[in-house]
């Protein structure tokens, strides 16, 4: 029986009743409606990444798309606003990293910034990952789904999708409020994805929009430099910061096949030569950033310690706000990178990031999630602010 733990990048999560891995659109289709049909459990899954489960068995029918198609679809590139767009659609299951490298290798611009962000392109755009100065929004042109409460296939603008920090009009189908799951779809969204079109500059030069990675590029922010190198310093950066999977994921048996083996070996060699030996590394047992950046109102804002981050933002309602840094935060209530809740906890904070909550080896769901409140608690008791979880929380509750 396969187990979420076999799945997530935090390797924790309970068994799996029913695990399918369809290979066709119709295939993915299928899997979905037969359980909604049934009024089964359903999680669609990606790669693991943003997601932490329960140690309790899981009754129902988890759907890992086994499609990776990339294809291109203009046969040369056409001129949009006197820049050449190039189009480009990848089946929702794509790894994601498989999919930027891909995109580079052609000379397209877009999505460098968001190198080694582990996951699926499916999964992007539930989420709208970012980093490094770019998200996902900005280059999406529509996606396709299956609509499982019209039980028909839809083709969403990027208008439609309503993209915002680290939300979509998808993502938002599964919630009634922050960290609080809707009944009628959680734990996936209303929406499946079945396969993103993106609208890419045909340029093998991007801009440097990010001042950690203008630093390791050695160049101003706004410059602009090869795709290739902006790639290759922000995998560098993420994995000073221990910010990349653990690559030994890739060689067990759930997940062999889900990534380009040639990628899986680059990964592998480096995070070898980084850490000077070929044991797993615990920081990269995570769910990546656990917490949101807050946006605050700016009166709320206005209350932080002055020399706390703040960014000009857009609260949910539209009307303008403050975004600060949850890792900042974090840090200033105490805990910092390392933090365990007791000398030998099996769950801590990553002795690198301080804003990734760790599987230090033996961890149980239940682990991260009294990690996860003790960091809330401490936090929402320094500076009056609640942290609201990133991944999505399955079989508990996380608020």
């Amino acid at each position: 029986m396969t187990n979420f733990a076999d799945l997530t990048t935090i390797a924790v999560g309970g068994p799996i009743a029913s695990f399918i891995e369809p290979t066709s659109r119709v295939g993915v289709i299928e899997a979905v409606e037969d359980a909604d049909a049934k009024g089964l459990p359903l999680c669609v899954i990606g790669g693991g990444s943003n997601m932490l489960v329960a140690d309790t068995p899981f009754d129902g029918v988890v759907v890992r798309d086994a499609r990776h198609a990339v294809s291109v679809l203009d046969e040369a590139a056409p001129a949009e606003n006197d820049e050449k767009i190039v189009h480009v659609n990848a089946e929702a299951g794509c790894n994601w990293d498989d999919f930027v490298d891909y995109c580079v290798g052609l000379g397209l611009e877009g999505v460098e910034g968001l190198s080694g962000i582990p996951g699926t392109v499916g999964a992007s755009v539930v989420q709208n990952i970012g980093a490094y100065g770019q998200e996902v929004a900005s280059s999406v042109e529509s996606v396709e789904v299956w609509d499982r409460k019209d039980k028909q296939t839809k083709e969403l603008t990027n208008q439609e999708l309503h993209f915002g920090y680290r939300m979509s009009a998808l993502k938002a189908s599964m919630y009634s409020a922050p960290a609080t799951p809707a009944a009628d779809f959680f734990p996936t969204p209303r929406y499946v994805v079945l396969s993103v079109t993106f609208a890419l500059h045909h340029s093998a030069t991007g801009v440097v929009g990010y001042g950690q990675l203008a630093k390791a590029l050695g160049v101003e922010v706004g410059e602009r430099m090869s795709t290739t190198d902006i790639r290759n310093a922000v995998l560098n950066v993420r994995a000073s910061k221990g910010m990349l999977e653990d690559s030994h994921r890739y060689l067990t048996e759930a997940m062999r096949g889900t990534k380009k083996s040639e990628l899986v070996a680059i990964a592998h060699n480096a995070q070898r030569t980084q850490a000077g030996n070929d044991e797993p590394d615990y920081n990269r047992h995570s769910c990546g950033s656990f917490f949101m950046n807050p946006i605050l109102p700016k009166e709320q804002a206005a209350k932080l310690p002055e020399d706390a981050p703040r960014f000009s933002a857009t609260l949910p309602d539209g009307t303008p706000g403050v975004k600060t840094s949850a890792a900042w935060l974090i840090d200033h209530a105490g805990f910092h990178k390392g933090y365990k809740t007791s000398e030998n906890a099996t769950a801590g904070l990553s002795t690198m990031h301080t804003l990734a909550l760790t599987n230090r080896g033996g961890a149980s769901a239940a682990d991260i999630v009294k990690l996860a409140k003790t960091v809330q608690d401490g936090v929402e008791r320094a500076y009056g602010i609640r942290l609201v979880p990133e991944p999505v929380v399955i079989g508990m509750s996380l608020k």
